[in-house]
């Protein structure tokens, strides 16, 4: 290293964004607005939309070999998007099984199945790396929400929204991204009146639909830019943000 490799000032790249939540907010819609999508498509739901996309790949050998092609040949896409990450999982595992001769992922053992399966993330991630730094193509990752129980070494543990994946995966792509953004539907407290000077509280769905990229004890969340905490769950509003920050 020499000083002349000194690097100064903000570097403005195509983000790298892991969105989530339930089925049916509008996950693929959102990922679908974005410049020139290619979706590499391990479920059959995005049909209903028709963005360009390599459709229901099955193998791990499938989808190593549609990011390869969109690295080595000329194309006009602007934007790769996994759809979805949790139905890729079950992929990543078969190679895992695969390559070891094993019966399942759980077939080794005290967790080292999965440990196996995060190296086969990490190839991925490294790939859908080379496009980004390559073809300057953005990344949307895709993947449906679980609720589980969260045990914080300094509180009671409580139940949160996640990625839908296996923990050893979930921290992997969490690390990598740039934006994990949960989306969801926002909701009002309305009060009404239930009778002798009292009150009633309910949550109550207003329809519109939101990307949350900050943190809370509810959901995960992450920005890596000054963001604001939650913005619609458009395209545009994303990306001007981004670029405002």
């Amino acid at each position: 290293m020499k000083l002349s490799d000194i690097v100064k000032g903000q570097k403005m790249e195509p983000p790298r964004i892991t969105i989530y939540g339930g089925a049916g907010v509008g996950k693929s819609t959102f990922a679908a607005s974005a410049p020139t999508p290619i979706f590499l498509s391990t479920e059959n739901g995005v049909g209903v939309i028709g963005p360009d996309r390599f459709d229901e790949i099955k193998t791990y050998d499938e989808i190593i070999n549609a990011i390869s092609t969109l690295v080595n040949e000329e194309h006009k896409y602007k934007t790769v998007v996994i759809d979805s990450m949790d139905w890729l999982e079950p992929i990543v595992w078969q190679k895992v099984c695969d390559v070891h001769n094993f019966k399942s992922i759980e077939d080794p053992g005290y967790g080292r199945g999965f440990q196996f399966a995060t190296e086969i993330w990490r190839d991925v991630l490294a790939k859908l790396e080379v496009l980004r730094k390559s073809k300057k193509m953005a990344v949307i990752m895709i993947a449906h929400s679980a609720i589980r129980k969260y045990e914080a070494p300094d509180q009671d543990g409580y139940d949160r929204f996640e990625l839908k994946l296996h923990k050893k995966a979930s921290d992997l792509i969490s690390e990598h991204s740039d934006i994990i953004g949960y989306a969801d539907y926002r909701t009002a407290i309305k009060e009404t009146d239930a009778g002798f000077g009292r009150t009633r509280t309910r949550a109550v769905g207003t329809g519109e639909r939101v990307l949350r990229t900050g943190a809370r004890p509810a959901y995960v969340a992450k920005s890596r830019y000054p963001i604001p905490e939650e913005l619609p769950l458009e395209w545009p509003s994303l990306i001007n943000a981004i670029k405002e920050s």
